[in-house]
């Protein structure tokens, strides 16, 4: 049965997801929290935070339209690799593996986002990037995907403390995801593990006491399916 947790693409979200219940799946050592769901329960389009208990697995799987893996904390691992913080996975079209986690890790998980068997697969340490400058005073950013004929482009920014961002406008649409630190706007304030997602012609005016860093997708909202709610 087809289930929707935020399907409305037209209306801003912000979920911390550390005020959320982990809730179980068909693995009973790999817990969740779904922040954004459409589809089936199991085989949707999601974006969730994913905790691996140490020793969990999965069994072998496909990833259709795609997977996207940020860890947050731990070392995450297939027959690829091991993969520890700050790791960010691209798996497109096609890719399939069996994951597990011999001491346990924190992911940042997106699936069914990505179509296109042409995508190239990305496994990258961001820890070993430098913080490129941007056009803003006092905010960096490293690259994590971006690819021509794909309308989605994902980065890390880090947001030095007491930057103000001014107005920003997301004619694509924008997902952020607090990996560290805190950042507030017009609406509320958004701590560690928090989700925002602005639709297509949004804006906000974001600013930041502490510092942040954040993940950042933008043009995404081409791939996803809306349910209305």
């Amino acid at each position: 049965m087809s289930e929707a947790i935020n399907g409305n693409l037209s209306v801003k979200v912000a979920v911390n997801t550390d005020r959320m219940e982990w809730t179980s799946s068909p693995s009973g050592t790999v817990w969740r929290k779904r922040v954004h769901l459409v589809g089936e329960p199991e085989s949707g389009q999601v974006t969730s935070v994913v905790r691996y208990e140490p020793g969990a697995s999965f069994p072998a799987h496909d990833h259709p339209e795609g997977e996207e893996i940020l860890v947050l904390d731990g070392v995450f691992s297939d027959e690829h690799g091991d993969w520890p913080a700050g790791t960010y996975l691209l798996n497109p079209e096609g890719f399939r593996h069996t994951p597990f986690s011999r001491e346990g890790c924190l992911l940042f998980v997106k699936l069914r986002q990505f179509p296109g068997s042409e995508r190239e697969h990305h496994a990258i340490d961001t820890n070993e990037l430098e913080w490129t400058p941007t056009s803003i005073a006092g905010v960096a950013h490293k690259p994590l995907y971006q690819q021509s004929d794909f309308a989605d482009l994902m980065r890390l920014e880090r947001w030095d403390a007491g930057v103000d961002l001014g107005n920003i406008d997301y004619t694509q649409g924008a997902e952020l995801f607090v990996i560290e630190g805190a950042f507030a706007d017009e609406e509320g304030a958004y701590g560690a593990g928090s989700w925002l997602r602005l639709p297509p012609g949004a804006f906000h005016a974001p600013r930041t006491r502490s510092g942040c860093t954040l993940y950042v997708k933008l043009g995404g909202f081409a791939y996803l399916r809306s349910a209305g709610n």
